[in-house]
Order: structure tokens, then C-alpha cells, then sequence
């Protein structure tokens, strides 16, 4: 019964089409946008990507990583003094202002001073020259982002043994490293702690933004960071706790996630309405045959299970071609760097599950239409 129905689908090759196309689109639109969403909320946290450290320690009023609420220095050596802790570093950072002195670009910055002894936090991807280089006096790593922006302008492309002029301070970029985009501030400049409090950033009473800490062997990264809240009254996040906060914060905070969801919502509306109608349509077209086969003695349930066939055989192959869509076009963006884009598992599995949930509304109406259907249509003229 199972191959009636699919020749049944694809002899009708005009509906067939029109239902595999609305399915790929309806695909194509949620899962594309929640992709684009997934790739936003990447970035928005993306200075745990980049630095990898477990623990993160900071004003019991910061929210998420993009806070810049001041500690006093001392509270580096409070946390290094917490049983379990078994190193703690400083961290500043901050948004300012930097500019090529060769055509005065200017051009926002989100600076990070680490730890100058451990160089804790610094990226792992280095592309061109060396991040232990900036042990060296005036001196920077900038990233592959701030490349591309103060090239503009240029003859040539901006590398190391250029400079940048911070804050009237003159600093020479001794490295390139590749690391995830931010959503807030401009490119990553990585400097030491000392320098950044120094000079390169803008002077208030406090300059220390967060105290980055590792669990010693044998603890995990929350049992010491619940240690840390309870000695030093600070709040202390793991990595994933951290990432977490600050993609809630955006929620509430901001309205991307009420727009992303208003374009899935679209996508559902769409992929149902024209699913439904145009099946509707086969199942009108096809009524003599199927009144035949109830004729012949064909059980309803079978009848309808041959309906739901042939509506999820049409939504999985739309699925398919929306999602290799999909795929095809993260790649692209990936590539230019530009545009925030991720694919983590549960998105293709919450857009199979909702086109699933399309191909069974869609042969409802079939199915309601068959349970009706008396087998002497078939002898009508």
C-alpha cells in the first residue's frame, strides 16, 4: 500500500512540487533564522570563547560577560587565598578608542589586559607573530577582526610591526590571533594587565574588571567557585554558568529574541497553510482513486495511514533540500566572518520535529476528507 501512495504522490508532479517546495521553504526560514539567532547569541559571549578559563569572578551585580563593573585590586589576592583555587589572574576590560596613525582611522575597541607573568586568557589560535611577545613594552595582539577594520584605508593591510595609537599611547602589534567576533565593542586588542591599566584605557579609581581562576586538581569548576562566593562575598561563575547568564540577559534585555522567534513563528504559518491547502488539493484530485481502493476493500485506517505517508515522505524530502539549504549557506558565511552563524544539533532536531508536526496537520485534512469518502464515488460519472 505503502508504494501506491508514493506513485500515487509523484504522478501528480505539479502538487508534488508545490508541496515539496513549501516544506523546503518553510525548513529554509526556521531553520536559517534560528541559525543566524544560535550565531548572535555565540558572539554575545564570546569572551569565554576565546579565553577558556573555568572559573570567572566579578561584582556580585554583573550579569554577563560584557559588564564592566570595576573590583579593587586587592580581590585578585582574595581569591588566590580561597582553599581549592589553584591559580587566579587579573583581567582588564574595556571599550575604547584606537587609531591607525597612518590615515587617523578611528575605530572602537574592546581592549584586554591579562595577566603580563601568566598571560592567562590569551588566544590559543595564533595566525601571524606571537602572543608572548607582549612581554615586550608597548605592544599588542589584535585580532583577525581588527585586521579587517583598520586596513581600511590602507595600501596594504595592517600586521605585525605596525602600530596603533591607544588612548596617545603609541603601541606596536606584535600578533594576530584568530578568535570568535564580539557583539558588543569592536575588535579584541589583547595587551598585558599593567599596560592596560596604565595608560591604554581610560583611568578610573578601579580598573580591574574580572579575576580569572582554575580549580585545583581534583575539584570541579563549581565547587570552587561557590568556595570563592562564600570567603570573598564576590560572585564567581563557571564557564557554562557565565554563558548562560549572559544569553539571559539578552533575552530580557534586548528584543532579537521576540524578532527571531516572530520570523520561526512565519516560517511555521507558512509551511502549515500551504502544506495543508495544497494536500488538500491532491487528496481532492485523488478521491476517485482512493474511493476505488475503499471499494476494493481497502480499511480506512489503512487509507489514512497512506495519507500521513505520503505527507511525511513530502516533508521529510522538503526537510532535506531546506536544511542542505541551510548548511550551504552557513558555510558561505562562516567563511566571510561577518555574519553570526550556528548550527548546534537541537536546531535541524526542532525543525524536523515541527515540519513533522506540519505533514501531520496537512494530511488531517486529507484524512477527514477519506473517512467521509463513500466507495461508490467511484462509479459516479
Amino acid at each position: 500500500m505503502y508504494l501506491v501512495a508514493l506513485k500515487m504522490l509523484f504522478g501528480d508532479q505539479s502538487k508534488y512540487m508545490m508541496l515539496v517546495s513549501g516544506m523546503a521553504f518553510a525548513t529554509l526560514l526556521m531553520a536559517q533564522q534560528s541559525a543566524l539567532f544560535c550565531g548572535l547569541m555565540t558572539w554575545t559571549y564570546s569572551p569565554l570563547v576565546n579565553m577558556n578559563i573555568a572559573i570567572w569572578v566579578s561584582d556580585p551585580k554583573v550579569e554577563q560577560v560584557n559588564e564592566n563593573k570595576s573590583l579593587r585590586d586587592t580581590d585578585a589576592d582574595r581569591v588566590r587565598s580561597v582553599d581549592g583555587v589553584a591559580w587566579a589572574a587579573p583581567l582588564h576590560q574595556s571599550i575604547v578608542v584606537a587609531r591607525d596613525p597612518t590615515n587617523s582611522n578611528f575605530k572602537f575597541i574592546t581592549l584586554e589586559g591579562l595577566d603580563p607573568t601568566t598571560l592567562a586568557g590569551a588566544p590559543a589560535k595564533v595566525v601571524e607573530g606571537s602572543v608572548e611577545a607582549l612581554r615586550r613594552p608597548g605592544t599588542v595582539v589584535i585580532d583577525l577582526f581588527a585586521v579587517e577594520r583598520f586596513s581600511e584605508g590602507r595600501d596594504s593591510p595592517i600586521g605585525v610591526g605596525d602600530f596603533l595609537e591607544i588612548n596617545d599611547n603609541q603601541a606596536e602589534i606584535v600578533g594576530i590571533v584568530d578568535v570568535q567576533r564580539p557583539f558588543i565593542g569592536g575588535p579584541f586588542v589583547y595587551t598585558t594587565y599593567d599596560r592596560a591599566v596604565g595608560g591604554y584605557a581610560y583611568r578610573s579609581r578601579k580598573m580591574l574588571t574580572f579575576v580569572l581562576a582554575e580549580p585545583a586538581p581534583g575539584l570541579t569548576p563549581a565547587e570552587v567557585a561557590r568556595r570563592i562566593e562564600q570567603q570573598t562575598g564576590l560572585a564567581a561563575h563557571t564557564r557554562e554558568e557565565f554563558k548562560w547568564s549572559t544569553i539571559r540577559w539578552f533575552f530580557k534585555n534586548t528584543g532579537i529574541p521576540a524578532v527571531m522567534g516572530i520570523t520561526v513563528m512565519i516560517g511555521l504559518i507558512v509551511g502549515m497553510a500551504i502544506s495543508a491547502q495544497t494536500f488538500y488539493s491532491f487528496v481532492l484530485e485523488n478521491t476517485r482513486f482512493l474511493g476505488a481502493l475503499k471499494a476494493m476493500g481497502t480499511p480506512t485506517p489503512t487509507l489514512c495511514k497512506m495519507l500521513l505517508f505520503q505527507s511525511i515522505a513530502v516533508g521529510l524530502i522538503g526537510y532535506g533540500i531546506g536544511m542542505g539549504i541551510t548548511v550551504a549557506f552557513g558555510r558561505m558565511a562562516m567563511n566571510t566572518r561577518q555574519i553570526p552563524y550556528a548550527i548546534p544539533w537541537q536546531v535541524p532536531a526542532l525543525v524536523l520535529g515541527i515540519v513533522l508536526l506540519i505533514s501531520s496537520v496537512a494530511a488531517l485534512s486529507g484524512i477527514l476528507r477519506i473517512a467521509r469518502l463513500e466507495p461508490a464515488i467511484v462509479f459516479r460519472a
